[in-house]
């Protein structure tokens, strides 16, 4: 599959290009600085340029994100806590679909990363924006299968597990490498019969 991967410099995005490429795929990662496909998911213009030279596409990969709220308490959070979390985290989302939409067709695939920490039934106290955010993306995959599926075009909203990146830390209880098979696994079994599927990584159906 032709796939196009965006946060794909570091962490669970640069472990998604190597797993993929070692399965046979064509895989193209995006950073927000350096290297041949710059994109800061926030920024129109950038989306549409890359939109423009990528080409067609088999799978898109919507793993952009920012936990810029970890550790805060609810009486530390700030405007711009929300603002910029929710412009990575779901506006981000939107807009790269919006512009990746020309390049797919019936039968492409796009898989959301979000996490279980958006999940209403699994509320915990804490990481107040990055939770909401979250809910927000697994809402928007949610809605954006139903309206894609008339297309033949198939979206999954996946939780990547506790994974020990910058973002996850040093005491999360999975590598990237398991992390990102699992997540293969699961690109690769997504078809319009599973549309609107929120699962962890290893396949384990998620609470809404």
């Amino acid at each position: 599959m032709r796939t196009l991967v965006t946060g794909g410099n570091r962490g669970i995005g640069a472990a998604l290009l190597t797993e993929g490429e070692a399965r046979g795929h064509e895989v193209i990662g995006t950073a927000r600085s350096g290297g041949d496909w710059v994109l800061d998911v926030t920024d129109a213009n950038m989306q549409r340029d890359v939109a423009a030279r990528i080409g067609r596409l088999d799978l898109l990969v919507c793993n952009a994100g920012v936990f810029l709220d970890k550790g805060k308490a609810l009486a530390d959070l700030t405007a711009q806590d929300w603002a910029d979390t929710f412009a990575a985290n779901v506006a981000g989302v939107a807009m790269t679909v919006q512009a990746q939409r020309r390049n797919l067709s019936a039968g492409g695939r796009i898989a959301i990363i979000a996490s279980i920490m958006g999940s209403s039934e699994r509320a915990g106290g804490n990481g107040f924006v990055y939770r909401a955010a979250k809910a927000a993306a697994i809402n928007l995959g949610r809605n954006l299968a139903e309206d894609l599926r008339s297309d033949g075009i198939a979206v999954g909203i996946y939780h990547p597990g506790w994974v020990r990146t910058d973002m996850g830390g040093a005491g999360a209880d999975l590598g990237v490498e398991a992390s990102a098979r699992g997540l293969w696994d699961r690109f690769e079994a997504l078809s319009l019969e599973r549309t609107g599927v929120f699962e962890s990584f290893d396949g384990t159906p998620l609470p809404f």
